[in-house]
């Protein structure tokens, strides 16, 4: 005949026991779980909190009738909140493994209603420990989605501090290469975890932020760490593959910079050309910043027109030659050879020479159409800066004429 179950006896004699289970557990531990007898001995005494915890919450819970899933999740409760970051939630469920494995053997013998309380409880800790790490990890999502958005608006605005290494490698950033900033429109579905796999996918990094209607893309790579290592792709075609988390419309791509440090240089020509993308008739997506200088220049960006005037200008009219004079008059001509050779009185074989000497200082071509609107925005910005310097010199009296 089967013994009456006694509630009460059974709890009473589980409460003789959880000092003696406390102790075997921690025995349990440090013989099998190799991380637990590694760890300092303040995190040590933690986990052993945790685990007498549970062991002590199993009575409780019992007193219950198991309908109180809440004495699971205090459990954890007694733990600082440090431990979260130092124990993961494979070494949690570990422990509570342990835990259950002694508590089964001790309760081997005892009533049936004990061992399938057991098995309830244990369900109920791991889903516990999985709900705290989960609240834990959402939290820690927040934070970094905040930081994040500090660290993306302060590359965008250039007003950064010598904290924002230390910020951005708190973010998971491991590239330490080049670096270029992509600008779009913000979609209406923004797919994050798609964009930062895409970009995993291809060995690079990514900040991502949004201002309004605008998404902005940090993207960085790491250098090769040897000559024989293959070289990562482009920015130019990474960003094509970023291109469908884009919304409809413009989208641009800064020029490549050293580092992360030096991002905002990339931001700047980035937003500034995304300000008047609208102005080129061509609807590349993505579209280099540099690939609108004139229109930026126009719009009074001075990073443009610095950039005009010393890539274009100035190697110009450094040349001892006269490959200044002659794009000017090309340009002038309309690009008619004829016409710039009968002004400068030469042969028209001697222009295409200095064309082509001109292509190879300065690596655009004048005969073509969209060049030749950059080289001739180049040559105007580049005389208004003479200007603008001579003007600032002394003038010299004039001399009176002789008769």
């Amino acid at each position: 005949m089967t013994p009456k179950y006694d509630k009460d006896r059974e709890i009473a004699w589980l409460r003789s026991i959880t000092g003696d289970l406390a102790t075997t557990v921690l025995r349990r531990m440090e013989l099998t779980l190799p991380w637990f007898s590694d760890m300092p001995p303040g995190r040590r005494s933690a986990v052993g909190m945790v685990a007498q915890s549970g062991i002590a919450a199993i009575v409780s819970w019992f007193e219950d009738d198991g309908g109180a899933p809440w004495v699971a999740r205090d459990v954890f409760d007694t733990a600082p909140r440090e431990l979260l970051r130092s124990v993961s939630l494979q070494q949690t469920l570990q422990l509570i493994h342990v835990v259950v494995d002694v508590f089964e053997e001790r309760v081997a013998n005892a009533s049936p209603q004990i061992r399938e309380g057991v098995l309830r409880y244990s369900r109920d800790m791991a889903f516990a420990a999985a709900e705290v790490y989960a609240r834990a990890a959402e939290q820690r999502g927040l934070w970094d989605a905040r930081l994040e958005a500090l660290v993306v608006d302060s590359i965008l605005t250039g007003e950064h501090d010598s904290e924002l290494p230390s910020r951005i490698a708190a973010l998971g950033w491991s590239g330490h290469g080049e670096v270029a900033v992509l600008v779009g429109t913000t979609p209406k579905v923004l797919e994050v975890d798609q964009l930062r796999r895409t970009a995993r996918h291809n060995q690079t990094d990514l900040l991502v932020g949004v201002q309004g209607n605008r998404l902005v893309l940090v993207i960085g790579r790491a250098k090769p760490s040897d000559e024989f290592e293959e070289p990562p792709i482009s920015f130019l075609e990474v960003s094509q593959l970023l291109e469908g988390g884009f919304g409809e419309g413009r989208l641009v791509l800064g020029p490549e910079v050293p580092n992360v440090v030096k991002a905002a240089m990339s931001a700047r020509a980035a937003l500034a050309a995304f300000s008047v993308a609208g102005a080129y008739r061509r609807t590349d997506r993505p579209i280099l910043a540099d690939d609108l200088l004139p229109e930026r220049a126009l719009a009074g960006d001075p990073l443009a027109r610095q950039a005009l005037v010393q890539r274009v200008y100035l190697p110009l009219a450094d040349h001892q030659s006269d490959l200044l004079t002659t794009l000017w008059c090309y340009l002038d001509n309309g690009r008619s050879l004829e016409a710039t050779a009968r002004e400068l009185f030469v042969h028209p074989n001697t222009v295409r020479y200095r064309l082509k000497r001109i292509s190879e200082v300065i690596g655009w071509d004048a005969t073509g159409a969209r060049e030749a609107v950059i080289l001739q925005s180049a040559l105007i910005l580049g005389r208004i800066a003479d200007s603008n310097s001579y003007d600032g010199r002394a003038t010299p009296k004039p001399t009176k004429r002789s008769r």
